[in-house]
């Protein structure tokens, strides 16, 4: 086997993994492990749009380890370039990725018509990445698995799905020969979360490709309802917005929860309107309830999700919102401020210092949530400046990512170390932190590939 590193190398974004496989017949046969978006910082981005240097119509294989945007969104170009193979994912990935895909689509295509309407792009006329259209047909090649279920990929290759607890349908993947097996930890999932259940333990593989995301640090072990209070209580107390860019899959639901919890408890007013302003949240929600074995939430519970909040669909009930007077919360799609409707509420309640602008997981350098983390004086929509004067709180320990001390853990449940880990899907300071803890800890053979770079799994 021969692994080349296609994405979240130096970065938390665009995971392509490319395993080429040598059979007894001479044969190369080629898998390509998550197919994600580049996010953030402007060079990286600029790689979406770059030729691969692998052809799409020379791989045979697409695996997902879950549905976010950073490990399938670049799919339907993917597609669109001429890859037309089986994908494979888990059933929930697969529901996941019915909403995601095209709505990764819609935002490009909205985006490019604002660019051309506003005049504000340097291209002439900008043109999305891919169209909705490229993610129907993306879709139609997208092959359900069950988790702990062996797949014959042909050729001696097996495929392994089993649970990694990140979101609904995340997954360990497991690919293994006669000779060789190598697992991809997609994103891994903590062992307490709420709303989750914990990773199943991997106890053998000869090599694994490991994300660092949180490699650096540890998450905070106060119970997140107390920030989350104290920020709501302060801001509606000054009868401002708290503005929460969610992650459609996973975070929105998990905060919907908590605000649930907190209105049950009376931490908070039961009063106090909460919006969903995300249709793609809206339905990632519905789908919680159709996958009740990969989360800890009861049917009662689920249902709770859809009370907590009044589901915003229509792009006029959107602006509306931006009209009108606080108090009040808005969850609203994307979590980095990276696109999506809560752009335009940030642009209409970031200038008011009454407002606070809350994030609730990690913000990727280069995005507007990590700018605003950094308490910039203005940030850039839509090709104009716009005043932040809101407050900016983080509850930083809602994170679906485990931290090192949580990985470290994890990868005890090996029975025999790896020949080698490597570690991706992390900024370099991280996976660098990440690769010395397990160096230091359980003295594995561990490092940290580059961009591009092709190592050889025997």
């Amino acid at each position: 086997m021969e692994l080349t590193f296609l994405g979240a190398t130096g970065t938390v974004t665009g995971s392509k993994y490319l395993l080429s496989c040598q059979t007894d017949a001479g044969v190369s046969k080629r898998i390509l492990i998550d197919c994600g978006l580049f996010q953030g910082l402007k060079q990286l981005r600029l790689k979406n749009w770059a030729t691969l240097p692998v052809n799409p119509r020379d791989v045979d294989v697409v695996v997902l380890t879950h549905a976010h945007i950073d490990h399938s969104g670049y799919l339907p170009l993917f597609v669109k370039n001429g890859f037309s193979g089986k994908v494979y994912c888990s059933d929930a990935t697969r529901d996941l990725c019915e909403i995601l895909l095209p709505d990764s689509a819609h935002l490009q295509e909205e985006e490019a018509e604002y660019a051309n309407k506003r005049g504000f792009s340097k291209h002439n006329p900008a043109l999305p990445l891919y169209t909705k259209e490229d993610a129907k047909n993306a879709l139609e090649l997208l092959t359900a698995v069950d988790f702990e279920q062996d797949v014959d990929l042909g050729d001696d290759l097996t495929l392994r799905f089993s649970p990694n607890g990140h979101i609904l349908g995340s997954a360990f993947v497991r690919i293994s020969n006669k000779k060789t097996s190598i697992v991809f930890s997609g994103d891994i999932g903590r062992p307490n979360d709420i709303l989750m259940r914990p990773p199943v333990r991997i106890k053998l593989a000869d090599y694994l490709v490991l994300e660092s995301t949180y490699g650096n640090r540890l998450h905070d072990r106060e119970d997140p309802q107390i920030k989350l209070a104290a920020v709501i209580n302060k801001t509606v107390k000054r009868k401002g917005v708290v503005i929460i860019p969610v992650f459609a899959v996973g975070r929105a639901q998990e905060l919907l929860y908590y605000i649930h919890l907190l209105k049950s408890s009376g931490a908070i007013s039961n009063d106090i309107p909460v919006y969903l302003n995300s249709p793609m949240a809206v339905d990632a929600t519905e789908i919680f309830t159709h996958h009740s074995g990969e989360h800890r939430l009861t049917p009662e519970q689920c249902s709770a999700l859809n009370r907590t909040a009044h589901m915003v669909n229509s792009v006029e009930q959107s602006k509306r919102l931006n009209e009108t007077a606080g108090p009040m919360i808005i969850l609203s799609a994307s979590g980095m401020a990276t696109g999506g409707r809560v752009v335009h509420h940030l642009k209409a309640f970031a200038p008011d210092p009454k407002n606070t602008i809350l994030f609730v997981g990690f913000q990727a350098a280069g995005t507007r949530g990590a700018a605003m983390l950094d308490r910039v004086d203005s940030i850039k929509i839509h090709g104009e400046y716009v005043p932040l004067r809101a407050d900016v709180e983080l509850v930083s320990n809602l994170s679906a990512h485990a931290d090192y001390a949580e990985i470290i853990a994890w990868l005890g449940g090996f029975e025999a170390k790896p020949k080698k880990t490597f570690i991706t899907h992390g900024e370099p300071v991280a996976a660098d932190a990440m690769r010395l803890h397990i160096e230091e800890q359980l003295h594995w053979q561990v490092v940290v590939p580059d961009y591009l770079e092709t190592v050889t799994l025997t």
